[in-house]
């Protein structure tokens, strides 16, 4: 099995970097942590004027980008994946198809949680999700009204293990 609070599993993916190979490579949570501190900077500089701005903006971004970076590590796509192929068939809405259908629902659900962040809730973010999901379903993916406690559960699966941390 995989071990679910860290970013290994039993295969070795470690989620290295393409070009160094070194692990931890996670470019989704890394861009959204550098783009909201980077906004936070440049406001917070622009308080002494555009320079401040400026150097604000860049600071933020590279703390964000690692914080970003930080939330990632603790969402290993990997491991959620094995979670919900083992743990489909137990879940309420699987009798409406199996782990293939629910697939996209799964992923759909906790990218979505390492995009938006643990400290906003399921039904905070919903209509962003649904909107992810029908742009990345394919032409025999479920309606967003069968997909959604999958995503659901997943969303708050990894919320709790990322609150955890």
């Amino acid at each position: 099995m995989s071990d679910l609070t860290t970013n290994t599993s039993s295969s070795g993916d470690v989620n290295p970097d393409p070009i160094t190979g070194e692990p931890g490579f996670h470019p989704v949570g890394t861009s959204v942590g550098a783009a909201g501190a980077g906004v936070a900077g440049a406001a917070i500089g622009a308080v002494v004027g555009p320079v401040g701005a400026v150097v604000g903006a860049a600071v933020g971004a590279v703390a964000g980008g690692l914080a970003g970076k930080g939330v990632a590590e603790k969402i290993d796509p990997t491991a959620h994946e094995l979670y919900w192929q083992h743990n489909h068939p137990s879940q309420p809405y699987a009798t409406k198809g199996g782990y293939n259908e629910y697939h996209g629902a799964y992923r759909t659900g906790y990218e979505g949680m390492n995009e938006h962040g643990a400290d906003k809730s399921f039904s905070d973010v919903e209509s962003h999700l649904q909107a992810s999901y029908e742009k990345t379903k394919d032409e025999a993916g479920m309606a967003w009204e069968h997909a959604k406690d999958a995503t659901k559960a997943a969303y708050d699966r990894a919320r709790d293990e990322v609150k955890k941390a």
